[in-house]
């Protein structure tokens, strides 16, 4: 295996696939990625068994093959060297000569056919999305999906395919969060699937503001395809999918509330992020206080210290109270950052709290009793 490639080319491919390779693992080869070799280019995947991460970038090949070497070391020698062309030699046992004007390295690697195979997708049922439409329903979501591995099925985004729309869910039992887009020539695609933490944040940072984005799904697993115009390759992950029901989210949706607050995103993000400052971890409450135009969100922490925030709104009801953990308002606000205007909705102290926008988005949160 010879192939000689541009560094700025080895380190877009590297930094796209060496995130899903764990520090620690029981199997060598999984600490490395694996380099094949095809016509004018060299494609890189690496996996931890659950996530799988392939990336082609353009290679000068002169003689085709096929190894793995450690991603971390190469990855740590290739930032370091200068710009220019790196000459790559693999021989019969794996060892790789790198070489880059009067630098040398060798570096020991393992045989490619020991790498686990790539899971392969069927070309009919697909689906495309435009990658900032999937970016954006990502963001929108993530930020809800739970962290708790007793609560393993909602350890991930919840992906509807269903007549012509894409709709993602996350929720930890406290809040959730809802995004849709419609889907233009879906077919008949038709799928749920839950798509694991790991595999959403890997999906966050590779996708990108322009291209598209290919889903492909089984049973068990579904593939997302990156196409940028111009590139030589597209990037694919691959992942598992949780198994098991995720719980019929649409039946903690409040089908009405009573009242309907319009705020300035900016503004009331602002406020709380000022108010949950004197607010301590076994007291991580503010209060949002409804009065006639005006709206005063209030922290008091005995042991930290106290705030207070008047922001003017368009109010005309019974004054009321009611109060959240400000990170679980914050974040979707901070996700909402191409919203100017969003709306807050409630009943009473006691019920949920619905987040709106003039769009396919709704939060909902579940107050905090009134101290």
């Amino acid at each position: 295996m010879k192939f000689t490639i541009a560094k700025e080319q080895m380190l877009t491919g590297l930094q796209a696939v060496q995130s899903i390779v764990g520090s620690r693992t029981t199997l060598p080869i999984l600490s490395n990625v694996l380099l094949k070799t095809g016509e004018g280019v060299l494609e890189l995947t690496a996996t931890d068994l659950d996530v799988t991460i392939t990336c082609a970038v353009p290679a000068e090949v002169h003689k085709a093959g096929l190894t793995t070497l450690p991603v971390r070391k190469l990855f740590g020698i290739v930032r370091e060297m200068g710009m220019g062309d790196l000459d790559f030699e693999v021989d019969e046992k794996n060892r790789c000569s790198l070489r880059m004007g009067p630098s040398f390295y060798k570096i020991h690697g393992l045989a490619g056919e020991e790498f686990p195979p790539v899971p392969q997708f069927k070309e009919e049922g697909k689906v495309v999305v435009e990658q900032k439409k999937m970016k954006t329903l990502l963001r929108r979501t993530c930020f809800a999906a739970s962290t708790e591995e007793a609560r393993y099925v909602l350890n991930g985004i919840f992906l509807s395919l269903k007549e012509h729309k894409l709709t993602m869910v996350a929720t930890d039992g406290r809040r959730l969060a809802l995004a849709e887009e419609e889907l233009e020539g879906s077919g008949k695609a038709q799928a749920e699937f839950i798509i694991p933490n790991k595999a959403v944040n890997e999906l966050g940072r590779l996708l990108g503001e322009s291209g598209t984005v290919e889903i492909f799904y089984t049973e068990n697993q579904a593939g997302f395809q990156m196409v940028n115009e111009g590139a030589t390759a597209p990037v694919r992950v691959v992942t598992k999918l949780i198994e098991g029901n995720y719980p019929n989210y649409r039946m903690v949706i409040p089908a009405e509330t009573k009242e309907r607050i319009q705020l300035e995103r900016e503004e009331f993000l602002h406020a709380l992020r000022r108010a949950e400052i004197v607010t301590s971890d076994k007291q991580n409450s503010v209060k949002l206080c409804f009065g006639k135009n005006t709206l005063t969100i209030t922290a008091n922490t005995p042991d930290v210290g106290e705030g207070t925030e008047n922001i003017a709104i368009k109010y005309e009801g019974e004054e009321m109270a009611i109060a959240f953990n400000p990170g679980f308002i914050i974040q979707p606000l901070n996700a909402l950052d191409d919203q100017q205007d969003i709306f807050l909705e409630f009943t009473n102290d006691m019920s949920p709290g619905l987040l709106k926008i003039n769009g396919p988005f709704l939060y909902v949160v579940m107050p905090m009793r009134l101290q």
